[in-house]
């Protein structure tokens, strides 16, 4: 009898179970110590006193009037760089988006080119972009305005081509069977029931282009980033911790008004008339002006693009990537340096999902939230200039800065995940006499599990192109190569480590599309 009751108890799934987490195991582990992953360099007595001192610098914050007379008018400089920077971004994502959507239209097209222009142009990191335009602008805020919109205009043109395509196309293939043309069905028939999408996503983009644009600062593209760096170069504490405060109360401002802008639009409209409701046009408004204040604010000479020489100047440069060094020993070194990317990106990204979950399943709530809004908030390129100091140049600190960062954006999904999920199936077990754990392992684990797996593989999709320039502050990887062969000047071998940086984005994009169908399948 006891024999019979403990096979009853025994879990059917073990086995399966077991035999995944070997697969793991041996996936990983050369993943592992591809990223330089020693837990006790975090001990070390060196870096710990390093570390401590920069830190205890940290306090008190620089309280000087002419320093926060430049953090004020760097934290206006950023704020202005993501709002125009998102304008150019429009600019092509409206265009190509229309281009590559098959809304609307009376026969699917697989519009190749507009797609492979939108993934070219997000699949080169914002940095990199940034590197060419400071060779047009020099040093400011121009060289981010260009490379948010193109990174940018290629992330809001797909995901604006796919909205446009969920929503329902009779009413536009009515239009169309009665006469009317692609623009003016789309405008009727599908643009007034995907606008609050539309809208949402894009004030959920420009508040992500707000991080960004303090990342490519350090390259010398102006606002926080600019300062950050030079307070980091200098190893000035106090001034650092100033800007790290204005960072964050200004991202907190950012995610408020993001919030409560797509909280606005989603709120169900009252029967109208007119395709578009006051909120949309309210924040069309509002956008209006913030990029009128912007352009005022940052007063960029266009003209220099097109001034006598500009051109000649771009077009040398470019040029001087091409042909990209092929040569088998460099492609070698390349190889090398995308594994150690693919590495960093995977372990930042698993440790991240461990360290998410204990986030979001942490008490009191308002406490860890806070955890998870400062971690962030702070971006991977700033993480990784603390990483540094605190285990030295390589691939662990780009690992660790991915983890940090990426832990709080995870931390606040898995969060809303776990919140979203039907408390009875836990319940249930628990008034049965599991404990509280084997409640949450077995009744709402299984059901969330979907959810959690589709924001990790997200995460790690973004985490790769992050991983790819991480380098630029000694963080290994594709992103440290690139770095060394741009400050020689080999712009053939520089051009190499970009095609890489394209290859590896589009395979990850591809894995991770896969794994996602996979999960499906077997759920």
């Amino acid at each position: 009898m006891a024999k019979a009751r403990h096979h009853a108890l025994r879990d059917p799934a073990a086995p399966r179970r077991l035999g995944w987490l070997i697969a793991a195991i041996i996936i990983l582990w050369p993943l592992w110590r591809t990223a330089q992953i020693q837990p006790a360099l975090l001990l070390d007595p060196a870096n710990l006193e390093t570390m401590g001192l920069f830190l205890g610098s940290f306090l008190p914050p620089s309280t000087e009037g002419f320093f926060l007379g430049l953090l004020w008018q760097a934290t206006l400089e950023t704020l202005a760089i993501a709002t125009v920077g998102m304008l150019l971004a429009l600019l092509l994502a409206i265009p190509l988006g229309y281009l590559a959507s098959n809304a609307a239209r009376t026969r699917l097209q697989r519009n190749p080119l507009s797609r492979s222009i939108l993934t070219l142009l997000r699949s080169i990191p914002e940095l990199v972009w940034a590197l060419v335009f400071v060779r047009v602008f020099g040093l400011g805020p121009a060289a981010g305005i260009m490379a948010l919109g193109l990174t940018y205009g290629g992330m809001l043109g797909k995901v604006y081509a796919e909205i446009l395509e969920s929503v329902p196309q009779q009413p536009a293939l009515a239009l169309r069977h009665a006469g009317a043309r692609r623009p003016l069905a789309l405008l009727y028939g599908v643009l007034p029931v995907a606008a609050r999408e539309l809208v949402s996503y894009t004030v959920y983009r420009w508040e992500c282009a707000i991080r960004a644009s303090v990342v490519m600062g350090f390259v010398g593209a102006g606002g926080l980033g600019q300062l950050m760096d030079q307070a980091m170069k200098m190893l000035n504490g106090s001034e650092a911790a100033s800007i790290l405060i204005a960072f964050l109360l200004l991202v907190t401002a950012a995610d408020l008004l993001s919030s409560r802008l797509r909280h606005w639009l989603d709120t169900p409209p009252a029967a109208r008339h007119a395709p578009f409701g006051w909120r949309t046009l309210l924040t069309l408004l509002l956008g209006t002006i913030g990029v009128w204040a912007s352009l005022r604010l940052l007063q960029i000479d266009w003209s220099l693009l097109w001034a006598e020489g500009a051109l000649e100047s771009m077009r040398d440069f470019v040029a001087g990537f091409f042909p990209p060094d092929l040569s088998p020993d460099w492609w070698l070194t390349i190889l090398q340096a995308s594994w150690e990317t693919l590495a960093m990106s995977v372990m930042g990204t698993l440790i991240a999902a461990v360290l998410g979950l204990l986030l979001a399943l942490a008490r009191p709530r308002p406490l860890w939230s806070m955890v998870n809004n400062v971690l962030r908030s702070v971006p991977e390129l700033v993480w990784a200039t603390l990483t540094v100091l605190a285990v030295g140049l390589g691939a662990f600190a780009g690992t660790l800065a991915l983890a940090l960062h990426t832990a709080g954006v995870l931390g606040r999904l898995y969060g809303e995940a776990l919140d979203n999920t039907p408390p009875q199936p836990s319940a249930a077990l628990q008034h049965s006499g599991a404990l509280r754990w084997q409640g949450f392992l077995y009744g709402t684990l299984p059901a969330v599990a979907p959810q959690l797996l589709a924001y990790t593989l997200y995460r790690w999709e973004m985490n790769i192109r992050m991983a790819a320039v991480l380098g630029f502050v000694g963080a290994g990887g594709l992103g440290q190569l690139l770095y060394v062969e741009l400050s020689l000047f080999n712009y053939a071998q520089a051009a190499g480590v970009i095609l890489a940086m394209l290859l590896l984005s589009l395979l990850v994009d591809a894995g991770s599309g896969w794994l996602r169908r996979w999960l499906v399948r077997a759920g």
